[in-house]
């Protein structure tokens, strides 16, 4: 469940919500979008995920609009303990096995598995000739998580339509039923003991709040500029409950930096968090279009991020055109996070060591190529290339961890194909 919040970033590019859906041509007609999403990083976690969106006017300028996804994940995980130039054992998140990890290598749990279904409605309807509301109902359910949320927005059009306000809500309510219940925060697993997890209940609730305020402005016939504040707010079980932090030996010696146990992380139980985002586009004279954006957030767990998004679509010949881009992203650490323990030293209340909560750096550089000549008959190919990277050496390494990488990259491939036309 947790592992598909660490790949928010790469697929939410690749497959993003089936935004440019062309306009219905009768009301007997379905605008159909269908897309497939293949993401794949090396030696670690392949996700095929196939999407289809639908959308019909119900009347005049009133629409209906369906979404299913339905997406599998499998390969290993990073557990979040330590390399060790031992081999080290660890039990998977039942309980019932164990896996090995080889000496000197990033512990993953080769075990991972999940499989999402998820669908969502949306009714879109004009209140009067400058008014527009839209409200939006989505359930999703994975192997380990289920959530349901509401959602609407209302958008005002001002200023001879050139000026758009936009104010939405969304509702989230999530239940988290870990492999085998929720392990007790900080306790340690002993895959030697019986029971080698301590658990805390079977089941934890968690609920998401989220406000958006927006303007849209156009600048003139060929560009405008778009503004968004979101508030967040999430309350309840936040941990990832298969992730663990390695308290290592911090005696002068041979076995310095060695692990001596691992334990289950503990994250505060809320996260505050505003997001800023902005974005500019432009149609040019031979009709390419340049598009860019930045978006900045923080939370209250120490977290500041920035994103910026830059893509330029050149318009081909009968309808065909290719779109480069690129998107960078930073982020700084969590005030929580922690690459690992002293044995010496109490444990704190709250820490993690899963270093999507660490300082880190994402790029994702990639290509588009595809049709749009015919509204029967549009299509898309995107091919996209994903680095994660962070501090592999950091100054606080001890001992053997010295030698160790504590922050291995991320490398991940991206393929996505869409296809739409009218039913």
């Amino acid at each position: 469940m947790q592992l598909k919040r660490k790949l928010t970033g790469a697929l939410s590019l690749a497959s993003c919500s089936l935004l440019g859906l062309p306009t219905a041509q009768a009301e007997s007609q379905w605008d159909i979008e269908t897309a497939v999403m293949y993401y794949s990083e090396k030696d670690r976690v392949t996700a095929i995920e196939p999407i289809l969106g639908m959308k019909k006017e119900l009347s005049d300028d009133e629409f209906l609009k369906l979404k299913f996804t339905l997406d599998s994940l499998t390969g290993a995980s990073a557990s979040g303990a330590v390399p060790s130039t031992q081999v080290q054992t660890f039990s998977t998140p039942s309980g019932n096995d164990t896996y090995v990890v080889a000496a000197n290598e990033t512990p993953l749990d080769p075990t991972f598995f999940d499989t999402r279904a998820q669908f969502s409605l949306g009714w879109d309807k004009p209140i009067k000739r400058t008014l527009r509301r839209n409200l939006g109902f989505n359930i999703s359910k994975e192997y380990d998580f289920t959530s349901i949320a509401g959602n609407a927005s209302w958008t005002w059009d001002t200023n001879l339509r050139n000026t758009s306000y936009t104010i939405g809500a969304n509702i989230e309510l999530d239940w988290i039923e870990p492999e085998g219940g929720a392990p007790l925060p900080l306790s340690s697993q002993d895959p030697d003991s019986s029971p080698p997890i301590l658990r805390d209940g079977d089941s934890k609730q968690k609920q998401v709040y989220d406000l958006l305020l927006g303007v849209t402005q156009i600048i003139d016939r060929s560009s405008l500029v778009q503004f968004n504040l979101s508030l967040s707010l999430a309350d309840g079980y936040l941990n990832d409950p298969y992730k663990l932090v390695s308290v290592v030996d911090s005696t002068a010696g041979p076995n310095e930096g060695e692990p001596v146990d691992q334990i289950y992380e503990n994250r505060p139980d809320t996260r505050q968090r505003s997001a800023l985002y902005s974005r500019y586009k432009k149609q040019l004279t031979n009709r390419d279009i340049f598009s860019i954006s930045y978006r900045f957030m923080s939370d209250d767990w120490g977290i500041d991020s920035h994103t910026v998004d830059v893509s330029y679509r050149w318009r081909l010949n009968n309808g065909y055109f290719i779109q480069p881009g690129i998107r960078y992203y930073e982020q700084s650490a969590a005030h929580f996070y922690r690459y690992f323990l002293l044995d010496g030293d109490a444990i704190p209340g709250t820490v993690t060591a899963d270093y999507r909560l660490g300082e880190l750096t994402t790029q994702t550089i990639g290509v588009k190529f595809g049709y749009s000549g015919n509204k029967n008959n549009n299509w898309s190919i995107r091919l996209e290339r994903y680095t994660q990277s962070g501090e592999s050496h950091p100054d606080v390494a001890i001992g053997q961890l010295v030698n160790q990488n504590l922050y291995p990259d991320v490398d991940a491939t991206i393929i996505q194909f869409n296809y739409a036309f009218l039913w």
